[in-house]
């Protein structure tokens, strides 16, 4: 099987400041804002929500297939790619434009200043599902917002079962056009916060999504996920984790697994454990795809934290 993952492909430069941003704000004077902060610590990562999935899911050993748009700049992305035997034969590069890209300074309370330049990604409803062969399964993730409307749209037309993973582009739809999305997917996908966002939106929670839907995954990060279908709860733990380093694509990390369990028709006991596996490795690592692990390692992880054997 071959999952086509629809969404954005970004660059993530990381800078961390060394002291508080309070420190250097004054409330009384945000209305004439003008400082600079000294970052000694910056890194350059690959990142993007399809680029951070195809990736865990390639880690995995599943044929998983990025659908998104890039910019001129996006050469060294494309080497790690195929460095790591990810197809890029769905990813679009957009003349005269910057590949997306999210400046992230961070301070000693882990306080958050970020910058996010969408780039290439408005242009993601340039990219049809129709012109990628051999696709048994989708995912609609955060992307352009047309491009989210246009390939959940055209998964339905093909008969392509997807799931519908909104994160951060929730904000940009609202009650009724959640309602359609919901409708059309066959799985949802929300972390506990989105789940709240999505019932007060559409009026609906997991429950009631679930009558409709396949299943309703929820995550709630150390408190585990939350699987819900039609005739039950599935309660799937927390996995371990060695060290809490980066939380940054935990969430990608875990759709992978999730992908994983759905290509492999393995049932959801096993494929929520799998996604909480994942998340737990990524999050003992910086950035989104700087963590490894053998096929072997990862059954023994597996059996370790719960108990039984997935393969």
């Amino acid at each position: 099987m071959s999952a086509l993952i629809c969404g954005s492909i970004a660059f993530d430069t990381i800078m961390v400041f060394h002291d508080r941003f309070r420190n250097h704000i004054l409330p009384e004077q945000v209305h004439i804002l003008n400082v600079s902060f000294l970052v000694p610590e910056l890194r350059r990562e690959f990142g993007g929500c399809a680029g951070n999935i195809a990736y865990n899911l390639a880690l995995l050993g599943g044929a998983g297939r990025p659908m998104g748009t890039v910019g001129e700049d996006f050469g060294p992305y494309a080497d790690w790619l195929d460095r790591h035997g990810i197809a890029r034969d769905q990813v679009r590069v957009v003349p005269g434009t910057y590949t997306a890209q999210a400046y992230i300074t961070t301070d000693r309370d882990d306080n958050q200043i970020t910058a996010f330049h969408p780039g290439a990604m408005s242009y993601a409803h340039l990219n049809r599902v129709e012109d990628a062969q051999g696709v048994t399964l989708g995912l609609v993730s955060p992307d352009g917002r047309q491009g989210m409307i246009e390939h959940a749209e055209q998964f339905v037309a093909a008969g392509i079962p997807f799931m519908f993973d909104p994160g951060q582009g929730m904000p940009m739809f609202d009650g009724p056009a959640l309602e359609r999305f919901a409708s059309q997917a066959t799985w949802l996908a929300f972390n506990d916060y989105e789940a709240k966002l999505m019932a007060e939106r559409t009026g609906k929670g997991p429950e009631a999504l679930a009558q409709r839907a396949a299943a309703v995954i929820v995550t709630r990060g150390a408190a585990g996920s939350l699987v819900f279908t039609r005739e039950r709860v599935y309660e799937i733990p927390a996995a371990p984790a060695a060290a809490v380093v980066d939380p940054t694509g935990c969430g990608d990390a875990y759709r992978a697994g999730l992908l994983y369990g759905l290509m492999n028709g393995l049932d959801w006991e096993t494929t929520g454990r799998i996604a909480a596996l994942m998340g737990a490795i990524k999050v003992e690592q910086p950035g989104t795809q700087n963590h490894r692990f053998g096929r072997a390692e990862l059954a023994a992880r597996f059996k370790e934290a719960f108990g039984f054997d997935f393969t």
